[in-house]
């Protein structure tokens, strides 16, 4: 979160949340600074829901990202395009793979509450058969 010219916190625009969180909470492999972003992107009462399944609360979304790591090794995001934005909501694509190889392409889906994420859900557009 910033601050504004007196030291008070602003909240981020759903555009920054939703960059934040690909890139700082999905993309990030050090768990400490994950979880500070969790904690300062994601609301407490979070749900995260995907193809593996629902994840309640930060520690469930910390322990679902641990997990995407583990099972994909060396991967990392990129953005596809630019963020689409509906009043407290927005989307954002993005690919996740290894340099050099086809890479599995998804959106992401997040509604906003009180300058938090509150809800994301995330779809799987193009998945790669090797994986």
């Amino acid at each position: 979160m910033k601050a504004d010219d007196a030291g008070e916190p602003v909240p981020d625009t759903i555009e920054i949340l939703i960059k934040r969180n690909l890139h700082e909470v999905f993309g990030e492999r050090d768990a400490k600074k994950r979880r500070e972003a969790i904690a300062q992107l994601w609301t407490e009462d979070c749900v995260f829901i995907d193809h593996s399944g629902k994840s309640r609360g930060r520690d469930e979304l910390d322990r679902a990202v641990a997990v995407l790591h583990q099972r994909l090794p060396g991967y990392v995001f990129s953005e596809l395009r630019p963020v689409d934005l509906l009043h407290e909501s927005g989307r954002l694509a993005w690919s996740y793979g290894r340099p050099g190889q086809e890479p599995v392409k998804g959106v992401d889906v997040v509604l906003v509450r009180d300058g938090h994420i509150s809800l994301m859900l995330t779809f799987l557009d193009e998945v790669p058969a090797k994986l």
